[in-house]
């Protein structure tokens, strides 16, 4: 197999890598300081449900009123989306289950926007783009996001009505619900979620 080769321009392609079988091509990771971070989480729905009718006041903690009106999955996908948030910009110090918020564009596309202490953080560290995938099934909500520094480490672009109110909570918040489970370093983590 063919050893992987640096590519110094972030446009042109690396080079082919053939499998000794020559069944396809390897795509290799960036090394050119692009990606920023990768956060993943998982929450489990009937345990965010649980957890929410014992402590109803979680629920307007966690989601803005807006996502406090989507059905339990989504509400679930929004928590994981927030964690992941979290995670992929390294625990931002002063989060704020709020400051993060999922949109959908006009083609159902999910998209992130960020406010207070999570957007700083976010433009301190030159993202420029978040991409988000969201995912709910067998009783289990999943986000993934990749945080991505922009050409010359440019911010990301500020969105009309983005912000919204901030009541913080940290991931000890959820821990002590009991919602944590679907990240055993949710405490440590702070707020995440989406769908």
């Amino acid at each position: 197999m063919t050893e992987p080769q640096h590519v110094d321009s972030a446009t042109e392609r690396p080079p082919r890598i053939e499998s000794p079988s020559d069944a396809g091509s390897a795509y290799l990771p960036r090394d050119d300081g692009t990606v920023v971070g990768v956060g993943v989480d998982v929450v489990d729905i009937a345990r965010l449900t649980a957890a929410i009718e014992r402590s109803p006041a979680l629920l307007e903690r966690l989601l803005t009123p807006s996502e406090r009106r989507l059905s339990a999955a989504s509400r679930a996908a929004r928590v994981a989306a927030k964690e992941a948030v979290g995670k992929a910009l390294g625990h931002p110090g002063d989060f704020s289950w709020h400051d993060v918020t999922v949109r959908r564009t006009e083609a159902g596309r999910p998209y992130l926007v960020l406010s207070g202490a999570t957007d700083a953080s976010a433009r301190a560290l030159g993202v420029a783009h978040l991409h988000l995938s969201v995912s709910h099934d067998g009783g289990v909500a999943t986000a993934i996001v990749v945080a991505e520094r922009g050409p010359g480490g440019a911010a990301g672009a500020d969105v009309d009505g983005a912000g919204v109110d901030g009541a913080g909570v940290d991931g000890a918040d959820i821990a002590r619900a009991g919602v944590a489970g679907a990240g055993a370093d949710a405490a440590a983590a702070g707020p995440g979620g989406a769908s």
